[in-house]
C-alpha cells in the first residue's frame, strides 16, 4: 500500500500546529498539519512493514504511524505531546478520540528534561547565530520562549496548553526584532529557573502511564487484524 494512501485512508486524527495552534500567526503564516494513522494490522506481517512517518500528501503535513507517535508520546517528546493538544482539530474518528481521552497518561516528569533540554539545544544554534551574523533567527527566539513557557507551565499546573493568549502581542515583538537580545537571554534563563523549580512541586507523575498506553494499542491492533 503506498505510504500517502496510509494517511488517506486511515487517519484516526489529524490538526493544526505551529503559529496558528499557538495563537501566533500573521499573515502569511504556514499552516502546519499533523496527523496520527493506523496501518492495517496485516502489513506488519510482510517482510516490508509500513513506515513509522509520511510526508504528505498536502504541503506541510506530516503523519505517524499510531505505534510510533505512542513511542514518542512516552518519551515527552515535546512536539509530540502538543500535537494532542492542539486547539485546532481538523478529523478525528472514534480511535482518535480515544487517544486523546489518554493524553493524560503520556504526562509526566519526563517533559522537564525534554522540554528544558530541547530549548537548550535550539538556544545554542541562537547563540551561534549571534556568533556568526551579529543577530539570532528572531523567530525561533520567539518559539523558544513559547517551549519554555509550555514547559514551565505544564510543570505547574500539570496540564498542557499551547495558545500562548494574553502573551501573543509580547512574543511577536521578538520575532519582529524589538526586544534587544540581552533582554530575551534573561527572560529565557528566567523561564528555566522557573521550570527547575516547579519540577520539584509538580503535580504530574514521575513516570507515563506506559500500561494503559499499551493497553490501548493492543485494542487497536488486535481490532484492525480481525476486520481485515
Amino acid at each position: 500500500m503506498p505510504a500517502q494512501d496510509l494517511v488517506r485512508d486511515h487517519t484516526i486524527y489529524a490538526c493544526v500546529m505551529g503559529s496558528r495552534a499557538f495563537g501566533l500567526a500573521t499573515e502569511g503564516s504556514d499552516t502546519d498539519r499533523r496527523g496520527v494513522f493506523v496501518a492495517p494490522t496485516p502489513l506488519f506481517w510482510r517482510f516490508e512493514k509500513p513506515p513509522t512517518h509520511v510526508d504528505g500528501p498536502a504541503d506541510e503535513q506530516f503523519s505517524w504511524e499510531l505505534e510510533r507517535f505512542c513511542e514518542l508520546a512516552l518519551r515527552a517528546n515535546p512536539n509530540i505531546l502538543e500535537c494532542l493538544h492542539s486547539p485546532h482539530v481538523e478529523h478525528v474518528t472514534d480511535t482518535g478520540r480515544e487517544l486523546l481521552a489518554l493524553r493524560g497518561a503520556f504526562l509526566s516528569r519526563r517533559v522537564h528534561g525534554t522540554f528544558t533540554g530541547y530549548a537548550a539545544s535550539q538556544r545554542k544554534k541562537l547563540e551561534a547565530d549571534i556568533r556568526l551574523h551579529g543577530a539570532p533567527r528572531w523567530k525561533h527566539a520567539m518559539h523558544l520562549l513559547r517551549l519554555l513557557m509550555s514547559g514551565r507551565d505544564l510543570l505547574r499546573t500539570g496540564e498542557l496548553t499551547i495558545d500562548v493568549g494574553d502573551l501573543r502581542e509580547p512574543l511577536l515583538a521578538v520575532k519582529r526584532g524589538e526586544v534587544p537580545w540581552p533582554e530575551v537571554e534573561s527572560w529565557m534563563n528566567r523561564l528555566a529557573a522557573e521550570a527547575e523549580q516547579a519540577v520539584r512541586q509538580s503535580p504530574l507523575p514521575d513516570e507515563p502511564d506506559g500500561d494503559r498506553i499499551t493497553d490501548f494499542l493492543f485494542r487497536v491492533r488486535r481490532a484492525s487484524a480481525l476486520a481485515a
